[in-house]
């Protein structure tokens, strides 16, 4: 079966090296993919507890989609498709140096990152919104 393919064309500009391993400008999903498409997850933990602060609520968040890649039979690296949602711009540096150590890839996924006014509730720094596609089966889940 097809696989997952990264798309940087030379015609656009080159992506730096430091986001090389976080950032594709676009992932094409071959046909008879599973697609798995993750609602925005904030840095909520099981028991409905935030953190004050921005790198463990991001932390949380990351681990909100691998539980969910999980559930999918799937894993980090079949992320096609990231928007991160921050509300301050104060926080960027951290979330790239967040994304470069847990989600790095050969094969990153597009990846918008937006800085709005506020998420659904005041205390949320970001909220990460995700897509996923394999072309391996899986017959388990939740």
């Amino acid at each position: 079966m097809p696989v997952l393919k990264r798309h940087d064309p030379s015609s656009l500009w080159r992506v730096p090296e430091p986001f090389q391993a976080i950032y594709s400008h676009g992932m094409e999903v071959p046909s008879g993919a599973r697609l798995l498409m993750i609602s925005g997850q904030v840095g909520i933990d099981p028991e409905g507890r935030a953190a004050d602060a921005f790198i463990p609520q991001c932390q949380q968040a990351m681990a909100n989609v691998e539980a969910m890649l999980v559930a999918a039979g799937m894993q980090t690296s079949d992320l096609v498709k990231v928007t991160y949602y921050l509300t301050r711009a104060a926080d960027l540096a951290d979330l790239t140096m967040v994304r470069q150590q847990r989600w790095a890839s050969i094969r990153p996924p597009a990846v918008t990152t937006l800085v709005v006014s506020a998420l659904a509730r005041p205390e949320f720094l970001i909220e990460i919104e995700a897509m996923a596609a394999t072309t391996d089966t899986y017959s388990g889940g939740d």
